[in-house]
């Protein structure tokens, strides 16, 4: 009797051997819904905001103008290389007279320079003032971005109070139905408290699914501004209990005015418009320009011609062109500037009045809101108690079912509104400081 031993081929001892270890190891934890706070979604809103990515192209944009501006003042060097044919009529240089034979080679290096414009620097400064506008307005697209995203971040935080409100008020409206039945099968109450209870409770059933679907939209709307890729599964840190007071308003002035970027931008407009102006007055300036060139302008493409003179040499010119009559064009230019830069003057006045208002403005919201939150604090504190001694009363039987109902909106209103305020202060305290430059 012989035994036979079998062979396993060790590419799949190890395949096997890897396949245990795989079943073997748990896999890993599948990655959760991040949680962002205010910071981190305004952030996430100027990388990914479309306004902001514009406004930088602009910028972008504005400083290679500025690149340009400063290349035009520096010489330029370029290349020339032409055959001229020119019909033969038996004389020398054929029937074009301005051609110097049948055959022109022009091989040349060319060097060019506009003199005026090295000592004339109105142009890049007005390409440096457009880029100090394009920059300001970076700036200004993601204060309004901000306010997109404050007011949809807020929302959110609102949205999800007033859902743990409408889950709350279903609880008490389940707890008032059980009293009732309760009560109608001890032959304590008629049987319309028990419907009245059971009509409360559908009513907290369709506002918990309104609470579901408005924060749903509140995400949706936040996540289109904050997210590469649209995704809602996110959450965010609920800072609406945080007790910060509103600054004064000297002190929110004196940082708006320094850092607006609205003034910046008007300033700067009124910078560029000063620079058109002077560019303006150019017009009534001669123009001068260098030229050098270096290589061959001759009818034949050789170093020498057959005399044996040389061919390949250098020639320079001054050009002088000076400004006779064009029709008043330059003057409808310079007045043209003129009117431009006193509507950028005039758009700086209003810009600055503007902040003003929106700076009172802005303060008076916080402060009104601020002062409102401790009333509507209290107010579902009393609404809390009045639900609570109404039940008691009612057990008892010295309140009726519409009494106990009553009580019940009014609380579910008293938290709804004390959480509107809280968010409407957080809302306005933002807006603030994104004015003042600090958010």
């Amino acid at each position: 009797m012989t035994t036979s031993t079998l062979r396993i081929p060790a590419w799949l001892c190890l395949s096997l051997s890897l396949a245990g270890l795989a079943y073997g190891q748990a896999a890993p934890p599948a990655a959760g819904p991040i949680t962002i706070d205010l910071q981190q979604a305004l952030a996430r809103a100027r990388q990914y905001g479309g306004q902001v990515q514009s406004a930088n192209l602009t910028l972008a944009q504005a400083t290679q103008d500025r690149v340009q501006a400063r290349a035009a003042t520096l010489p330029q060097a370029s290349a020339l290389s032409q055959y001229i044919h020119t019909q033969a009529n038996g004389s020398a240089s054929g029937v074009f007279v301005s051609n110097d034979g049948v055959h022109v080679f022009n091989d040349q290096g060319v060097i060019h320079q506009d003199v005026m414009p090295v000592f004339m620097k109105a142009e890049q400064q007005r390409a440096a003032a457009a880029e100090a506008v394009a920059r300001a307005r970076v700036d200004i697209a993601a204060r309004g971005v901000n306010a997109t995203v404050i007011q949809n971040y807020y929302a959110i935080a609102d949205d999800i109070r007033k859902l743990d409100n409408a889950t709350l008020s279903l609880t008490e409206a389940r707890h008032f139905l059980d009293i009732t039945q309760k009560q109608e099968g001890g032959g304590e109450v008629a049987h319309a408290d028990v419907v009245k209870a059971q009509i409360q409770l559908q009513q907290r059933q369709v506002d918990l699914s309104e609470a579901q679907t408005v924060l749903a939209k509140a995400k949706i709307a936040l996540a289109v501004v904050i997210f590469p890729d649209f995704q809602t599964d996110f959450n965010i840190k609920d800072d609406l209990d945080q007790a910060d007071l509103v600054p004064p308003l000297p002190e929110v002035r004196s940082q708006a005015v320094a850092t607006n970027p609205d003034i910046k931008a008007a300033n700067a407009a009124v910078d560029q418009a000063g620079y058109e102006v002077t560019l303006s007055h150019y017009g009534y300036l001669p123009t001068v320009s260098f030229d050098l060139m270096y290589g061959i302008n001759a009818n034949q493409f050789a170093l020498h011609n057959p005399d044996g003179q040389l061919l390949l040499g250098n020639v320079a010119q001054i050009t002088v062109n000076v400004p006779v009559w064009n029709w008043g064009t330059t003057k409808s230019k310079v007045k043209q500037a003129e009117l431009r830069q006193d509507q950028a003057k005039l758009d700086l006045s209003l810009t600055q009045r503007t902040l003003q208002g929106a700076l009172a403005s802005a303060h008076a919201e916080a402060e009104g809101a601020l002062g409102q939150v401790a009333f509507l604090r209290d107010g579902v504190d009393l609404a809390s108690q009045s639900l609570k001694l109404t039940l008691l009363r009612y057990e008892a039987g010295e309140s009726t079912a519409f009494e106990v109902t009553d009580a019940q909106s009014t609380v579910k209103q008293a938290r709804d509104a004390y959480d509107d305020g809280l968010a409407r202060y957080r809302v306005a305290l933002a807006n603030l400081r994104t004015l003042m430059g600090t958010l």
